[in-house]
């Protein structure tokens, strides 16, 4: 069955013939050639995207970017260190979560969904509770579409000599950034976010002494961050487990294509480029942002709900559907939005369609 539809949403998204072409080959998880030529090139690849300093490497990890995430949760932090995260949105919560699953000491500093991060409160807790070793961050929260002040974040989190851990989920590849020139000690990824893969597997970006310290801390068998990179750095790139090779090697195909478009940069252009025609183009039909310009990145952007009584979520989406975009609901506890992304294999000619679109929609539902 074909889509007939561009997806856009934070992940999955919509990807390239090309890299979906790339799953239809069948690959043997203990081949040189696979492991070799594809796994480890990939790792070299993203640490060389991440930073110019040698000082780091990278993990792989089975599953979704969650999964990823609460590798290094898990395994980043001893039994006598405390994590602070900072809680704005759905993943900085997620995060939280995570600990109180693996019984990890951690303090949370809670603010709304439409806040950024507040660098004082991160000041004063680390200042007031010395017990805190780790602190972590979400770059890009897609529950809404934030930024968050990831420069500062670091800068404040090192002064007090903490391990910095990176939730750049949603914007690793998309937006340009150097994680050794920010001193971040493990940035979390997925490969179906702004490298324009799909879903099967996360990775980690992370400072090798600091990955070394994780041996034997993991709450998990199959989420062991260390046992994992230790085995793809003996063994050429092998995996401990089976590995999905269809999504790896359509995740290779997808780096390629990041530097056939100029890099980071390039691609950061196109995705600015879309948000901006996005947003121009809904305020001309009468939509609000959820979020002032200034919060905004150029990943995803909430718009508040129309307040006609005749307007339904599920009606929208099914129309919109029908005329070939997928949009995605709105996750604010506060306020009633919905959500569009701007990454993927989508320019801004696609967004110019996509207010075609919604025009037409809004006539119809107004006319109905």
């Amino acid at each position: 069955m074909k889509n007939d539809y561009l997806l856009l949403t934070p992940g999955p998204l919509s990807t390239s013939e090309s890299v979906r072409q790339a799953m239809l080959n069948d690959w043997c998880t203990w081949d040189d050639q696979y492991n070799k030529e594809i796994v480890q090139v990939i790792r070299d690849k993203l640490v060389k995207l991440a930073t110019n300093k040698n000082t780091y490497t990278s993990v792989l990890m089975q599953g979704s970017g969650t999964a990823s995430v609460e590798a290094t949760i898990g395994s980043a932090l001893g039994k006598q260190d405390k994590l602070l995260v900072i809680d704005n949105g759905a993943y900085g919560a997620r995060i939280a979560e995570i600990t109180d699953y693996l019984q990890i000491d951690c303090t949370t500093i809670r603010q709304g969904e439409t806040e950024q991060a507040n660098l004082q409160l991160l000041e004063e807790a680390l200042i007031n509770d010395p017990a805190i070793t780790h602190v972590a961050m979400v770059h890009c929260e897609t529950t809404t579409g934030m930024l968050n002040p990831i420069e500062a974040f670091c800068k404040i989190a090192k002064a007090h000599n903490k391990v910095v851990i990176v939730d750049a989920m949603s914007s690793f590849g998309g937006i340009e950034m150097d994680i050794g020139e920010l001193d971040i000690d493990f940035m979390i990824s997925s490969a179906n976010k702004c490298i324009q893969g799909v879903p099967g597997f996360g990775f980690v970006v992370a400072k090798q002494s600091q990955l070394e310290r994780c041996k034997g801390q993991a709450r998990s068998l199959s989420l062991d961050l260390h046992a994992q990179w230790l085995c793809m750095q003996e063994n050429h790139g092998k995996w401990r487990f089976t590995s999905p090779t269809h999504t790896v090697r359509a995740f290779y195909q997808a780096l390629l294509e990041l530097e056939q478009e100029g890099g980071i940069k390039q691609r950061q252009t196109r995705y600015q480029t879309n948000q901006l025609t996005l947003v121009k183009g809904m305020r001309e039909l009468g939509f609000e942002t959820l979020l002032p310009d200034h919060q905004h990145s150029p990943i995803i952007t909430s718009f508040y709900s129309p307040t006609e009584s005749q307007y339904d979520f599920k009606t929208f989406y099914e129309r919109l559907k029908a005329e070939g975009f997928v949009i995605y609901p709105g996750k604010v506890s506060n306020a009633d939005c919905f959500r569009i992304g701007n990454i993927g294999e989508v320019y801004p000619e696609d967004i110019t369609r996509l207010i075609t679109a919604i025009k037409s929609v809004i006539y119809w539902e107004e006319v109905a």
